[in-house]
């Protein structure tokens, strides 16, 4: 299997305390990936290090083939990754143009024709082109945030629990937006609290607990493992 990301090995502490317990995934080129699991198990940890945010104390990231391990932010988001944090982490005191500009600050071509993809799959977001972010609501936050990652033009697109603090019909909009980012050619690896949701949508998923990769499989598989079911889904979810 062609394998866009693979890490291996990974070791990540805080202050003496292993967040990452040795873990290692592959996320296969062209797929939805999505890592469940309870919080401070380790999910946000692992993006953060795949991003250069956090440095881990050992691994090995490879990503088309290519180390990765250690380089700075702006490195990484060179070579064709990009992450939409948790929360969102919009520029409130900017518009949403100049947002989705800030998401190509390395770019020196023009635009034009991503502020249009943006737009087509954000049309609120065009609406709102010239309005403050800090004035939207929490779920047109969540699009420009994920609209200024697109500018970046990456090959790999991590999100950050994208549907926390949302609304369910915004959340099912959103959901269906990573779809259609995924059908246009773009990696997804997905960190979700609504893990109903993300397992619908993933092709491979993983769960971690505690640091840990404790079960693996396709999203449907774990939709229908009942240790899933239990600790994730509500025992009576059929």
């Amino acid at each position: 299997m062609n394998n866009i990301l693979e890490i291996k090995n990974l070791v990540v502490s805080y202050g003496g305390i292993e967040a990452v317990k040795n873990i290692s995934l592959d996320v296969p080129k062209g797929e939805i990936v999505t890592l469940i699991g309870a919080n401070g198990a380790g999910k946000s940890t692992t993006l953060k290090t795949v991003a250069g945010i956090v440095k881990p104390k050992s691994a090995s990231i490879i990503f088309k083939g290519n180390e990765i391990t250690g380089k700075t932010p702006d490195y990484i988001v060179k070579q064709g990754i990009t992450l939409v944090p948790e929360g969102r982490r919009v520029f409130p005191n900017l518009t949403v143009k100049e947002n989705l500009r800030m998401g190509a600050y390395l770019r020196k071509d023009r635009l034009d024709d991503d502020f249009a993809y943006v737009y087509s799959l954000f049309p609120r977001l065009k609406e709102r082109e010239w309005q403050y972010a800090g004035t939207l609501s929490g779920g047109e936050q969540q699009m420009l945030a994920v609209g200024r990652a697109l500018m970046s033009k990456p090959e790999l697109i991590m999100m950050d629990e994208p549907s926390l603090g949302l609304a369910p019909l915004v959340v099912k909009s959103i959901f269906d937006i990573i779809k259609e980012i995924n059908n246009n050619g773009i990696t997804v690896l997905l960190i979700e609290q609504n893990a109903n949701m993300a397992l619908q949508a993933a092709h491979t998923a993983y769960v971690l607990e505690t640091g840990e990769i404790t079960m693996t499989g396709t999203g449907s598989e774990l939709l229908a493992d009942e240790r899933v079911k239990e600790a994730y889904l509500g025992k009576n979810r059929k």
